[in-house]
């Protein structure tokens, strides 16, 4: 591995997508530079995206994909340079945190460079698929994602609940539990003060309960739940904030006019600012997720960092760490059952606080330990790969 010194993060996304994954990757190359290692990130060329002057970037042909704003589809098997670059990179190592294009583009690196390969297992892959292609092509993606996860030399999962999913997929080979971190567990002394500060920059009242979404706004995400839920609750004065963009905002914005809460409710789109995203999850009361879609959601990790318990679905996989009435709260997947959590969480702030301190304690972690982790864990695979190539 002599000369062989850069980390290769793969990803189909990188800012100004804001998603879970794509903050996963962005953690990554903030912590490996910031501890002084070379990085490179491989991902679809996008105008949006500025260059680094931390660490490289190779970009690759890429096409807009419709209704996904700011996403894109890549298309390396059309762009001659990103092949040249990948064989010039002396990459140490290759860490692809998506099986499609970006993740065809590490295992080849890997082959080339005879190094190791680190897979991480974000998403519900067949669920995005089934969403958009006939079932023909479905089979014959979830086949190329089995063999994709089959030629890693290490899967990753985020939390152990997510490895049914990709048993699911057919993958019966180990998987090692990686946790991810998140930016919003440090650099906060005194959190009932932060929250309290928060209330008032934003300017909330005195005994409003504050609800929050934040995600995409896709139906898969359980939004329509949320929505519907919010004219069965009585005797609570709150307000509802949305915040993220996709394919169904225009939908839930209608759908609150028709059910006569759009008074109450806010869609703030992208926030961008990462402060104040933040100052929103902390002037919150609840942290709404009704999503069976998702894994191992960060932003119950970013809320739960600044003390605000989520509301989640019991059976989910993005509740496998919360424990109802401990570290947040756990309710059936229907309008009306979380309706009713609302108004009985509303008019018990204590239980709220209660949670809130469970959750902070149990499901932050702070990228700096999860980074130590990620380091360690890299070594590790290097010297065990390097070790089976000399036996050979």
């Amino acid at each position: 591995m002599t000369g062989k010194n850069i980390y290769g993060l793969f990803n189909d996304s990188f800012p100004p997508v804001l998603d879970g994954v794509t903050l996963t990757v962005e953690n990554y190359c903030r912590w490996l530079t910031s501890a002084g290692h070379k990085v490179c990130v491989v991902t679809p060329w996008n105008r949006e995206c500025p260059e680094h002057p931390d660490f490289d970037m190779h970009r690759y042909l890429s096409l807009p994909i419709y209704n996904r704003h700011p996403y894109r589809y890549g298309y390396p098997r059309f762009d001659p340079f990103i092949w040249r670059k990948l064989r010039n990179t002396d990459f140490r190592i290759v860490h692809a945190h998506c099986p499609f294009s970006s993740g065809r583009l590490a295992a080849y690196t890997a082959r080339k460079h005879d190094i190791p390969l680190v897979t991480t297992f974000h998403s519900k892959y067949r669920t995005d698929l089934e969403r958009s292609l006939p079932p023909v092509m479905v089979r014959y993606q979830m086949k190329r994602i089995l063999e994709f996860y089959n030629a890693a030399t290490e899967v990753w999962i985020p939390q152990a609940a997510v490895e049914e999913t990709i048993r699911e997929y057919g993958y019966r080979g180990k998987v090692q539990v990686v946790e991810n971190g998140n930016d919003f567990a440090d650099d906060i002394d005194d959190i009932g003060l932060y929250r309290r500060q928060a209330r008032e920059y934003l300017g909330v009242t005195p005994g409003k309960t504050m609800l929050l979404f934040v995600g995409q706004h896709i139906l898969e995400k359980g939004i329509e739940i949320i929505i519907r839920a919010l004219p069965l609750i009585v005797g609570c004065d709150y307000r509802m904030n949305f915040i993220g963009v996709g394919y169904a905002l225009d939908n839930m914005q209608e759908l609150a006019k028709q059910l006569g809460v759009a008074d109450k409710v806010t869609f703030h789109g992208k926030i961008d600012d990462r402060e104040l995203l933040r100052k929103y999850y902390a002037a919150s009361d609840l942290f709404l997720f009704p999503s069976f879609y998702d894994n191992a959601p960060l932003v119950v990790r970013e809320a739960a960092a600044v003390g605000t318990p989520s509301v989640l679905l019991k059976g989910s996989t993005a509740a496998e760490n919360v424990r109802d009435g401990v570290n947040g709260f756990l309710v059936a997947r229907s309008s009306e059952e979380y309706a009713s959590a609302i108004m009985n969480l509303a008019g018990n702030p204590e239980k709220i606080a209660k949670a809130g301190i469970g959750a902070r304690g149990s499901l932050s972690r702070s990228w700096h330990d999860v980074m130590d982790e990620v380091l360690i864990r890299y070594n590790q695979i290097i010297e065990r790969y390097e070790a089976t190539r000399k036996r050979y």
